[in-house]
């Protein structure tokens, strides 16, 4: 892929559960890591050490012992730190037919809400589109449930279905919006904080998801789950154009903003149910204090992060704003653990209009920018690029190198306490967890020490060889840091359950041990600065990479 070539294919086949991202690499194509830094020009001290996937972008093991994946019926490792409330939710039951079951032609019927997230009782309005002459609302919790992995809440009676306008795209950015008049207005006084799904059920029977985050006011003496809205919005091709591609499906007509007010593409909600929605059932199983939000939240109101024991960066949040990153860098630097629980986290700098409703990326074409004129430091693109180039390193302890690649995780420090009760030895190994997108800790890029590295995975990017790794450093807060190193993180709490479409080959033996590395990660930073009560780091980057 040439330098520059930064996009994303279409976002695949209408399917229950669209999987955006296959081991295959079918109906995905992706950016070239390096080639948005050198069009950009600088990356600082990095350019040396990202040499696994330069053009491309974007065995056997001791049984574990325990384990407790979305799916599984085992018991979860017990906390020291429970929430009466979050168990109390949970013994509630839960709903077994909450999933789509006929998605039905992409017109038939669709939505979005008129906030991403909002707080329980704050006005919200649902605008709908259907070709059919009546539809219903049923808004589903995501948590344990018993094992169904959500509640209904609420469902409407039936509603007057009616087709909506044609979107309108918008020069010179490309931006897509739907400008529906509102269906319904819905009310939330009574809903419980968390991740919901509104399915939208035409009269014909056709389905589609609409994603809702019910935000918490404050999260302190709480696990703080961050939803990557932002990212979400960035890929949808919803109305012909994203960040990735335009109308006629190439990158140098993609969207340079992307909004809000239009619905998701395919079936409304893949990047929550592929990166995000295991994460939250298993969250929510242990019984911990959570609090909820979204990264334009932390974005617009950083007051949420005061206070929180840990906050919890999903399996795909590329898209940050610099505030963003300054208020969770400086939430762990008082103290809150921070876990990045996939790969590629925060590569992408952006900025938000329209009261957080428009997410703007000019990535390649900065110099359009208009923060270039204006204060360079907010000039949308990659992060590790000019013109004020501050690499993710500095606050994962891991930096993005490329995709695509599909290799196996490889333990590296066996008796570290993250990895207690799995059973793993040196070398151990689980096939295919370490894909699409992977981390490293690179040594010519700012990183924090000491750092240890959990895992570190032999892999084969693009035909260059390199190394995944699992990272893991404290703040002088206290504050624990750890980063998976992969994208598949999330995605291996439902590995051999076929639970989210597809696997990319992982097994139920790879669910057990992430669940139980997971559970033990959580259990640790819900008990606040992980060094408090942890060991400390033991660096070890020079024996790993000389």
């Amino acid at each position: 892929m040439s330098f520059g070539d930064d996009r994303r294919g279409g976002a695949g086949r209408l399917r229950r559960a669209v999987r955006v991202e296959r081991s295959t690499g079918r109906g995905v194509t992706r950016r070239g890591v390096l080639g948005a830094a050198a069009a950009a020009g600088a990356v600082v001290g990095v350019g040396a050490g990202l040499a696994g996937c330069e053009p491309g972008r974007s065995g056997g093991s001791a049984e574990p012992t325990h384990g407790t994946g979305a799916g599984a019926s085992a018991s979860p490792v017990a906390t020291g730190v429970q929430s009466a409330a979050t168990l109390a939710e949970n013994a509630k039951p839960g709903a077994s037919d909450w999933r789509i079951t006929k998605l039905g032609a992409p017109d038939e019927i669709e939505g979005y809400t008129d906030r991403a997230s909002a707080r329980p009782g704050e006005p919200l309005a649902l605008h709908v589109s259907t070709t059919a002459p009546g539809f219903t609302v049923s808004a589903y919790r995501v948590g344990w449930y018993g094992g169904a992995q959500a509640r209904l809440v609420w469902r409407s009676d039936r509603i007057a279905g009616k087709r909506q306008p044609a979107p309108v795209i918008q020069s010179p950015t490309r931006t897509v919006r739907a400008g529906w008049q509102p269906s319904l207005s819905l009310d939330t006084r009574d809903w419980p904080e968390g991740a919901y799904l509104l399915r939208l059920d035409a009269v014909n029977g056709s389905q589609r998801w609409v994603p809702l985050i019910l935000r918490s006011q404050d999260a302190r003496g709480r696990v703080l789950v961050m939803h990557g809205t932002a990212t979400w919005q960035a890929y949808n091709t919803w109305g012909g154009t994203s960040l990735y591609q335009g109308e006629n499906g190439s990158y140098g007509s993609r969207a340079l903003k992307v909004s809000f007010d239009r619905p998701y593409a395919d079936e409304g909600a893949e990047k929550f149910l592929v990166y995000e929605r295991a994460l939250v059932v298993l969250a929510e199983r242990l019984g911990l204090p959570l609090a909820y939000t979204s990264g334009i939240d932390v974005h617009t109101d950083p007051s949420v992060l005061s206070g929180a024991t840990a906050v919890l960066s999903l399996g795909h949040d590329e898209y940050w704003t610099p505030q963003q990153r300054q208020s969770v860098t400086k939430a762990r630097d008082a103290g809150t653990n921070i876990a990045f629980l996939g790969a590629n986290t925060c590569f992408r700098r952006i900025r938000v209009e329209d009261d957080g409703r428009t997410v703007v990326c000019y990535k390649t074409d900065y110099r359009d920018d208009p923060a270039y004129l204006q204060d360079r430091a907010l000039t949308t693109t990659d992060f590790r690029s000019g013109p004020a180039a501050d690499p993710e390193s500095s606050m994962t302890g891991v930096l993005y190198e490329g995709y695509p690649t599909d290799a196996p995780y490889v333990v590296h420090l066996p008796d570290h306490w993250l990895f207690e009760g799995t059973g793993v030895r040196a070398g151990d190994s689980f096939a295919h967890l370490v894909g699409v997108e992977y981390d490293r800790v690179t040594p010519s890029a700012p990183t924090p020490r000491p750092i240890e590295i959990l895992a570190h995975s032999p892999l084969v990017c693009n035909g260059n060889h390199s190394h995944s790794d699992t990272a893991y450093y404290t703040a002088r807060s206290g504050a624990g840091v750890f980063a998976s190193g992969t994208m598949r993180w999330v995605e291996g709490l439902m590995a051999g359950g076929h639970d989210d479409g597809g696997d990319h080959g992982m097994d139920a033996r790879t669910a057990v041990f992430v669940t139980r590395t997971t559970e033990n990660l959580l259990n640790a930073f819900a008990l606040g600065p992980a060094a408090n009560h942890r060991p400390a780091p033991k660096d070890n980057l020079q024996n790993v990479y000389g």
